[in-house]
């Protein structure tokens, strides 16, 4: 089989479209082609009035397809290589080994445990995610919020509460397994060929409903409602947990843990920071969400092709670098969706987005983030992280009076003057907003680089700066605050059988590099 990359075919191409661009770039009539499927697609908007679809193609000729590469010689023709992911292979354990949280991270470690026969014990501090979807919902509606389950914590982790992005910048080849088992677990098959594939936060959980059934089914258990408070250690090595269920506490015997916990588990990272077990400081960003109408994005990125039904809803990416030294960008950016409160301690207000698989809303929104580092912590304390992410969120929840979350429109901002109302863009934060002056929760140098970056990113996409868009705060769990030190065999150097994991133990940043760092932890634990 070869692998045509750079096929370029307009909006509404078809099969034959497809077949006839793969003969073209063969040099083959198309009775030559035997078959022909879609392996990639991408949007080029680069040119608005020439905007088309960039494909890469798999195709069976009627030749010998060694000879004619060699013929070829063209870079965008290869011999394509069937992916094969092959499971780890080694001794049935003594205990079975336990995974701590079922976000992307602990779920995928689970699944190739389970499948490696391992018969792994999976608990999750939240609620399974039929139950979970009812106490998020009523956090937005009421502002009662559950500290053990919310946007952070429960079935999914805090990406079933998102746009469901499966975008990743690492190049590793697990990320084709990690597709694969989501479309088979119910994730729409296009999520194979799309470039920036994405699940959306309504289909999202059935995908973790069947992944959690699949991994019941091959012998694993998954237990929610259950809670680590503790870490048993023998001579330096993991003997057991103990947990909290609604039963009170007991112990479960292990030797090995997969700590799968998330970028939110404030308390587990002062559990291990008590441990004495080796973690640092990591820079990570903070910000604010900024919300556009969604007709406004589409004409900015696609221009007269804005309303093409192949296109959908338009997403940007934006940065810039300032010359405080600080960098200023846009994350987690949200075609079509809604900005949501995903607080996950009381007292405290963090934002978030999300944006359903038809990405059909009337406002898209982004998080707009500052970097920031250890210099900024104000203490070499590795925590000192988590106490500067917690004290932006009460601020706000203090300013707010609750948990209805400051908003400012851009033009307001941008002025230096507090916001009354809203014009052309209304905010769509749930449980609500409070008009006001956002710099009253943000440290000074993140509202000032905020100011001096938006005109810069405004120039990058038209309307970005527009005054009526309206940012909404704090945005403070970009990642995770902390790492917890592991070494080349995916252990902690402080205690054998402790496999930090995923976004929580700064080694992810999103439901694609979580899930594959999950499989690296289990693929460690196997062997």
């Amino acid at each position: 089989m070869l692998q045509i990359s750079n096929l370029r075919l307009g909006l509404g191409f078809t099969g034959e479209d497809l077949k006839k661009a793969a003969a073209k770039s063969l040099r083959l009539p198309e009775s030559a082609i035997v078959s022909v499927e879609l392996a990639k697609k991408s949007v080029d908007a680069r040119k608005k009035d020439r905007v088309h679809f960039v494909c890469a193609a798999r195709v069976r000729v009627d030749a010998d397809e060694g000879r004619l590469v060699r013929r070829l010689k063209d870079c965008s023709v290869r011999i394509a290589e069937p992916y094969v992911f092959e499971l780890p292979k080694g001794p049935a354990p003594e205990l079975p080994p336990v995974v701590v949280g079922f976000g992307p991270g602990g779920m995928f470690a689970g699944l190739i445990l389970a499948r490696c026969g391992q018969r792994p014990i999976i608990i999750e501090r939240g609620q399974p995610v039929e139950e979970r979807q009812k106490s998020v919902e009523s956090f937005w509606r009421s502002g009662t919020l559950d500290p053990e389950s919310n946007v952070q914590f429960g079935e999914g982790g805090a990406g079933a509460f998102s746009d469901g992005k499966l975008t990743t910048g690492t190049g590793d080849g697990r990320i084709r397994y990690v597709l694969e088992e989501l479309a088979a677990a119910g994730a729409p098959e296009e999520i194979l060929t799309d470039a920036k594939p994405h699940i959306g936060t309504d289909r999202l959980p059935g995908v973790v409903k069947n992944i959690r059934e699949k991994i019941i089914e091959l012998g694993g258990q998954v237990l929610f409602n259950t809670k680590l408070t503790d870490i048993l250690v023998n001579s330096g090595q993991v003997s057991g947990i103990k947990v909290r269920d609604q039963g009170g506490e007991r112990t479960i015997p292990c030797h090995k843990i997969i700590l799968a916990v998330g970028h939110s588990a404030r308390d587990v990272f002062a559990l291990l920071y008590s441990m004495g077990l080796p973690m640092e400081q990591k820079a990570f960003s903070v910000g604010v969400r900024i919300e556009h109408p969604a007709a406004l994005i589409d004409r900015a990125q696609y221009g007269g092709f804005a309303e093409h039904p192949a296109l959908g809803a338009a997403d940007y990416k934006l940065s810039c670098h300032l010359k405080s030294g600080r960098g200023v960008y846009t994350f987690c950016m949200c075609p079509g969706g809604t900005v949501t409160g995903a607080a996950s301690e009381p007292g405290g207000i963090v934002t978030n987005g999300m944006s359903p698989w038809k990405r059909d809303g009337i406002n898209s929104n982004a998080a707009l983030l500052v970097g920031v580092g250890p210099e900024d912590f104000g203490s070499g304390d590795p925590l000192a992280g988590v106490e500067y992410q917690r004290r932006i969120e009460r601020l706000a929840y203090d300013y707010a009076g609750g948990y209805l979350a400051p908003a400012q429109r851009v033009g307001d901002f941008l002025e230096g003057r507090a916001s009354t109302s809203f014009d052309g863009v209304l905010p769509s934060y749930q449980p609500g907003v409070v008009p006001g002056d956002i710099s009253r929760c943000l440290p000074g140098y993140v509202s000032e680089s905020l100011r001096e970056a938006m005109p810069i990113l405004g120039r990058q996409l038209k309307g970005f700066d527009s005054g009526d868009a309206v940012l909404t705060a704090p945005e403070t769990r970009s990642s995770s605050p902390v790492r917890v030190l592991r070494g080349e065999d995916m252990q902690s150097p402080g205690l054998r059988g402790l496999y930090p994991c995923g976004e929580g133990a700064g080694y992810a940043g999103g439901i694609v590099s979580a899930a594959v760092d999950g499989i690296r932890c289990a693929q460690a634990v196997v062997k």
